[in-house]
């Protein structure tokens, strides 16, 4: 099995970040503050003009926060800390002055769902199954739910995060606004992603900076709003029904 990283790559001026975990692309907190990190260090790295977030493998994009962490969680502050990663990484993504084209190469379970609805544009495959599970194990989509609200809206985010057990196809995904095309394969995918951000290289620098400030305008109280979402989740965590639904996992 190969080791969890997080690696950047400039080709063309466009900065590719990719994240891989061995279970799925779930990740850990110390894989989400390498990975909030980076996206930090290319907003700001002259060499790269436009962003692009994609994850290893073939079949899944992100399976959300690492499972094994969160049975592990007996305190509070442990609570806040863990659900704070995926906080972290939304909020480095709102902050950074630079286009963040979005790679979906297949499902995406949860915060993975959080983090494609955080990018400015996102692109997927027809493999691109997204589901909010959250409430499942007794707790609920609270920090990725601005993130994905602010893309899909209300009614959609509600829908999928009430509905936890089922994965809507990526064509619902992008008929809600969260993708903007889906593709046969993950080849035309990488061919689209590739012809989108090279060719967003061309632009005024200054403008797609301007225009990120406007898009993401009114989401400025996210880094207290995300840490209270934190919080609610963390405290959910140690529940009693949470706990026991966690055990039947172990």
């Amino acid at each position: 099995m190969s080791d969890p990283y997080v690696k950047l790559d400039i080709v063309n001026e466009v900065g590719y970040i990719e994240f891989f975990h061995p279970a799925h692309n779930s990740l850990p907190g110390d894989v989400l503050a390498e990975l909030a990190q980076t996206i930090t260090d290319a907003g700001t790295n002259d060499a790269i003009k436009v962003i692009v977030l994609k994850s290893g493998g073939d079949r899944t994009f992100c399976a959300g926060a690492s499972f094994k962490e969160l049975i592990n969680i007996n305190d509070d502050a442990t609570g806040k800390v863990f659900f704070s990663g995926f906080a972290n990484v939304i909020n480095a993504m709102r902050k950074c002055s630079k286009f963040i084209i979005g790679r979906i190469q297949g499902k995406t379970v949860g915060g993975g769902v959080g983090l494609a609805a955080a990018t400015d544009y996102c692109m997927a495959t027809k493999f691109a199954a997204i589901k909010l599970s959250e409430l499942n194990i007794g707790i609920g989509p609270f920090v990725v739910g601005p993130a994905i609200e602010r893309k899909m809206g209300l009614s959609a985010m509600s829908q999928i995060a009430i509905d936890a057990n089922t994965f809507y196809p990526a064509e619902w995904a992008k008929e809600k606004g969260l993708f903007t095309q889906v593709f046969e394969s993950t080849e035309a995918l990488d061919e689209a992603v590739k012809t989108a951000a090279e060719h967003l290289c061309t632009y005024n620098p200054e403008a797609m900076q301007e225009m990120k400030a406007i898009f993401w305008k009114g989401t400025e109280d996210w880094d207290n709003l995300l840490a209270e979402r934190a919080a609610i989740s963390g405290r959910l965590v140690l529940s009693e029904f949470t706990k026991e639904t966690l055990k039947r996992f172990k």
